[in-house]
């Protein structure tokens, strides 16, 4: 069986309502027992449907349907309202490279293996979408792991702000910009993913803070190209004064 066609199997066992009060799911070695499969590919198809908001794990508990209550909804839907897209990289620059410092030293092993196995999928990913859903993971999985619950709090906020579709569609155009900006975010990811699995803050929080770097440049430029246009639109629009009006 396929890891698609094990993701559809999953969500037929959601929507056909068999979990517990709960939502919980039945455990890895229970699924693949179930589906015929092995526990690595209920697992890849789990990360999947979790990094696609259908399911959410909690250490010790398992895993459930859906998203889990999210405290930040209505504070970040103010501020998204109030900020713009410059705003949050600066905030990302100020927190994100301290979450892949402290990651550094509190990940394990087999964190480190799931960080590479979602830069891996980044590569595999065929439209900007997956582009998008493949990089968010990997950057949760970071705030996650970095164990700090006041900055995962603030990670999130800024996560969840982002999310903003229009703002979605302008992180596309920027990586968009030239060929290499995928091979360069990749590459930038191998560099801050070696970094952590050397254990190494200080390397780690550099890598982190030179490829958000990175993304800012092609997202100031990318704004500045639309505000070119913009203004050219305006004056295309915009009729000269007859000068004969002038003499009369």
């Amino acid at each position: 069986m396929s890891e698609a066609g094990l993701k559809s199997r999953m969500l037929d066992l959601i929507a056909a309502g068999e979990l517990g009060s709960d939502g919980r799911l039945p455990t890895e070695r229970a699924l693949a027992e179930r589906f015929g499969t092995s526990r690595r590919l209920v697992r890849l198809a789990l990360d999947a449907l979790e990094v696609e908001g259908l399911v959410w794990r909690k250490q010790g508990s398992g895993t459930f349907a859906g998203q889990p209550s999210d405290p930040t909804g209505d504070l970040a839907a103010r501020i998204a309202g109030e900020t713009d897209a410059l705003q949050v990289m600066e905030a990302r620059l100020c927190i994100e490279p301290e979450l892949a410092a402290l990651c550094a030293l509190r990940m394990t092993d087999a964190e480190v293996a799931r960080l590479r196995m979602l830069a891996h999928r980044q590569v595999e990913a065929t439209d900007p979408q997956g582009t998008e859903l493949w990089d968010g993971a990997l950057h949760r999985l970071i705030a996650h792991c970095a164990r700090n619950r006041p900055l995962l709090t603030a990670f999130a906020l800024l996560d969840r702000i982002r999310s903003n579709p229009d703002w979605v569609a302008l992180r596309a155009r920027a990586r968009a910009r030239n060929g290499a900006s995928l091979a360069v975010t990749l590459s930038e990811h191998e560099v801050l993913i070696n970094a952590i699995g050397a254990g190494d803050p200080a390397l780690a929080r550099q890598a982190m803070y030179d490829h958000l770097s990175t993304r800012f440049a092609a997202l100031r430029a990318e704004l500045d190209d639309e505000m070119l246009l913009s203004n050219a639109n305006v004056m295309d629009g915009i009729v000269a004064p007859d000068p004969s009006l002038a003499r009369r």
